[in-house]
């Protein structure tokens, strides 16, 4: 029986499917609509044809799980990738939804087996990755709100700028509440000062007479009167969204370390130093996952990463430049662990004083050490065993930059 690929173009309303035979043949070409009867529905459609593997761009979603859940073999093509092999069909680049199928169809009969096929992580693994992301969207959106409130200080109430450190922190958004603007304090006394910091639990790091010093010697803020008042609104509206964004992520930190002690895997990454039993550790979870053929050796889980070079060479040119196609999200778990590593563990600091030695920038060096950390983590991940620094001794030497 001839084997049959098929190609599908994901989009939110409508997907496009071809599917062609050994010789590329077009057998079927149609659509679907993005609802799940239609996924049924075209699952078995694939059935009967004998469709020997899927290729699509994305790795997950409602359409994969389906296609997964039926047997089905599913292969994830970068965009990246159909961008590039989109060419060998048409110099002009033209591009269409139906088109896009075609090709995904046929790149997919014809290096089938350089197309490693999806294994989907445990359930648990996945509700993991959805809280963490999701988590780090919250601090990245509470962060652009930090920056635009600090745009408004800065022509309503310079005095306040840097006043009590974070923007985020609970005095901070007390104080702005109370004082959204250089006329709402200039009434401001030290006594009356002392008294709201009192009363809003104050640590005292600062002297009351120095912050109000900052507050009075801080350029005015020349303002009329209605320009003022809509400053202040937007100083509650952007203290309220920060103050509701930080609530949330502390929410779903709190629901990540509950998730995260009960994970088979979770003694492998929490035994990581500097990752302890929270976000650092989940996230480097969630991200590398718990599907061990995803990764046959370290360099597989170096490359997704970006830890790793790419080597371009020809003759007597030789390049080793930084590598952009990579999964962005691990790579911002695995950097984020390595960086703060070299402050719990010897080993982790002399290898990025190595590297400072030599010459290589900060982002060089932590990207180093990461590539060595990635030896580690994937050794203890395959064997399932927590890091132990008396093991470990300082044997795994990083790759030469």
């Amino acid at each position: 029986m001839k084997q049959h690929w098929c190609g599908l173009d994901w989009a939110s309303r409508t997907h496009a499917v071809c599917v062609i035979d050994d010789t590329g043949g077009i057998r079927a070409r149609f659509e679907i609509p993005n609802t799940g009867k239609s996924f049924a529905g075209l699952v078995r459609r694939l059935v009967k044809l004998h469709v020997a593997g899927v290729a699509i761009e994305r790795p997950d979603g409602p359409l994969v799980e389906a296609l997964l859940e039926a047997g089905l073999t599913v292969h994830m093509v970068p965009p990246s990738m159909l961008k590039a092999v989109r060419a060998r069909y048409g110099a002009a680049g033209a591009k269409s939804d139906p088109g896009d199928a075609f090709v995904l169809a046929d790149l997919l009969r014809t290096d089938h087996h350089r197309l490693a096929p999806l294994t989907p992580d445990s359930s648990a693994t996945k509700g993991l990755r959805a809280l963490t992301r999701v988590r780090k969207d919250l601090v990245e959106t509470r962060v652009a709100l930090c920056n635009q409130l600090l745009a408004q200080l800065g022509v309503c109430f310079p005095g306040a700028n840097g006043l009590f450190g974070d923007l985020h922190s609970g005095v901070a958004d007390a104080f702005l509440r109370r004082y959204p603007t250089a006329a709402k304090a200039a009434s401001l006394t030290e006594a009356r000062l002392r008294a709201f910091l009192r009363r809003i639990h104050y640590c005292g790091r600062t002297p009351v007479a120095e912050l109000l010093r900052r507050i009075k010697e801080a350029p005015p803020a020349v303002l009329g009167p209605e320009e003022d008042e809509a400053r202040a609104a937007c100083v509650l509206v952007l203290v309220e969204a920060i103050r509701a964004c930080q609530g949330r992520a502390r929410e779903l930190e709190a629901e990540i370390i509950e998730r995260l002690e009960v994970h088979p895997d979770a003694h492998v990454f929490t035994s990581l130093p500097r990752a302890g039993h929270g976000v650092r550790a989940a996230s480097l979870l969630a991200e590398i996952g718990d599907v061990r053929e995803r990764f046959p050796d370290p360099e597989s889980l170096m490359a997704l990463a970006g830890a790793a070079p790419v080597t371009r060479a020809s003759g007597k040119h030789r390049v080793v430049s930084f590598r952009w196609a990579c999964d962005k999200k691990l790579r911002g778990a695995v950097i984020d662990f390595a960086n703060d590593s070299r402050r719990g563990s010897a080993w982790a600091r002399r290898i990025y004083d190595r590297s400072i030695a030599k010459g290589h920038t900060h982002p060089h060096a932590v990207r180093i050490l990461a590539r060595a950390w990635l030896r580690v983590i994937w050794r203890c991940w395959q064997d399932g065993v927590p890091y132990d620094v008396t093991k470990h001794r300082g044997a795994v030497v990083p790759i030469a930059a």
